[in-house]
């Protein structure tokens, strides 16, 4: 089985910025979850990023992220009628690269994961 990924926008109500953040922080993490991010794409506009150990750990922990997503639903702004108000995603990871990063005029030491 494969490594699987979950990608959600979020379109959050100006005024309920901090408190989107606040939440997100607060997420208690499911299992089978290998990473968790969240970025700010446009303003008032977030994408969570999830990486799960394989397609049946996201299926596990849908349950827990519907119920956090009720926690939030009066924070965020609707996409559309179809979508409601998250935009989701997710599939198989196809390819998995990983490399060390260095600031710019900085080195890096060690060994690039493979």
């Amino acid at each position: 089985m494969s490594k699987f990924i979950s990608v959600v926008k979020f379109k959050v109500k100006k005024e309920k910025e901090n408190n989107f953040i606040e939440a997100m922080q607060k997420f208690n993490l499911p299992d089978g979850l290998i990473y968790r991010k969240l970025i700010k794409i446009d303003e008032y506009y977030y994408c969570s990023i999830i990486e799960w150990v394989n397609e049946q750990a996201l299926q596990n922990a849908r349950p827990h992220m519907i119920a956090f997503l009720d926690t939030i639903r009066n924070m965020l702004i609707e996409f559309s009628q179809d979508l409601g108000i998250t935009d989701p995603a997710s599939g198989p990871v196809l390819i998995d690269q990983s490399g060390l990063v260095a600031e710019p005029g900085n080195t890096i030491t060690g060994k690039i994961k493979v």
